[in-house]
């Protein structure tokens, strides 16, 4: 789609023209562009700017019309032709004229306008990179024991009775409520067959999408595992607003079978060209990292980490916490079986040194494998 098509898409969507369906298009477009969703803003607000210039000519033009036709029927007194009744006189004998320039004013800063965006680079793909990982199907491979097998081994007695499977992507996860709900990247779990995750004890479970929002790019899941145990008091809180620009973060994640952490800073409130899904970190993020929480001086998760520039090292971003809200009311709408799940609210790490916080957290921080 060129420059222009796009804007007289956008004009119309602006004006209510589109038709339902081309409209819930557009919408779900946008929620996905975060190039298009901008230029859509600035276009709304460029065409308000041109509909208040052109009321303003209208209000004033009505104004001196008036005037004009009051001095007409002796009502005022007419004035010499200074200062402002001069305006008036000249307004109305060259209105014609002037409504023809305030038009070509207004083409001309449209066609401005469209060489303007025409020359802003655009967004592509390719400058961004996922954190997600792919896992070495010759010499990284996962010990499953399934329910059915476990069945097996029990009938048979046999301990060594297991299967191999081999995984194609890992990434990190971390839980939201200790019956074994984690949040993690969709990009990772996408297509995606078996899920098993693991802690930082070398226990792994199997594990399943519940909710999936691949525009915010959050994906829910669920160990679904009968050896896991209901985990209490998880130690961090969930942000509901922004954080401060420079201020630092940490993060922890799995671009290794080791958990790493990793410190660096908010270096920006929104994402790549201005995304307000996301926001901008200066740290060293490694494919693995994707999915993994992002935590502030005081413990409280602020994001997702999820991407980074292709093209520039140390630049990375996250998907806002705050928008774990929205998933989580979305999900609870969409089965009610889910109503009890409840994110952690307040983080009991605030008073502690970063050593002290990395203790307690990493025990909530999973290594997701899919295949």
């Amino acid at each position: 789609m060129n420059e222009v098509t796009t804007l007289e898409t956008i004009e119309r969507y602006l004006r209510g023209e589109m038709t339902p369906d081309e409209k819930t298009f557009f919408e779900n477009l946008r929620k996905t562009n975060p190039e298009l969703d901008q230029l859509v803003v600035e276009h709304a607000l460029f065409l308000q700017q041109v509909d208040n210039f052109s009321d303003r000519k209208n209000f004033k033009a009505d104004l001196q019309h008036i005037h004009t036709e009051l001095t007409e029927k002796g009502d005022i007194k007419p004035a010499k032709l200074e200062g402002k009744a001069k305006v008036v006189y000249l307004w109305k004998r060259y209105k014609r004229v002037a409504a023809i320039a305030a038009s070509i004013a207004i083409i001309t800063t449209l066609g401005v306008s469209l060489l303007v965006n025409s020359l802003i680079p655009r967004a592509n793909q390719s400058e961004l990179k996922s954190l997600s990982r792919e896992v070495k199907k010759t010499n990284d491979r996962l010990n499953v024991q399934t329910s059915e097998v476990n069945n097996l081994k029990n009938k048979m007695n046999d301990k060594t009775a297991g299967t191999k499977m081999p995984f194609r992507t890992a990434g990190t996860g971390f839980m939201l409520d200790g019956k074994g709900f984690l949040a993690t990247n969709a990009h990772i779990v996408k297509n995606s067959r078996n899920i098993f995750v693991i802690n930082n004890q070398d226990q792994q479970f199997r594990a399943i999408v519940i909710f999936t929002d691949l525009a915010k790019d959050i994906a829910i899941l669920k160990i679904s595992d009968d050896d896991f145990k209901p985990i209490t008091n998880i130690p961090y809180g969930i942000r509901k607003s922004s954080t401060d620009v420079a201020e630092s973060i940490y993060t922890l994640g799995f671009p290794r079978n080791d958990i790493v952490y990793s410190e660096g800073y908010l270096s920006a409130k929104t994402g790549f060209n201005g995304d307000t899904l996301s926001c901008q970190l200066g740290i060293a993020a490694n494919p693995g990292n994707s999915g993994g929480p992002v935590f502030n001086h005081d413990g409280e998760v602020i994001g997702i980490l999820s991407t980074k520039e292709a093209e520039a090292e140390g630049v990375a971003f996250a998907i806002q916490s705050k928008y774990l809200f929205n998933v989580i009311e979305e999900l609870k709408k969409n089965d009610t079986a889910y109503q009890k799940v409840k994110l952690p609210a307040k983080s009991s790490l605030n008073s502690m040194n970063r050593q002290q916080q990395v203790k307690k957290i990493e025990d909530f921080v999973y290594m997701i494998k899919v295949n």
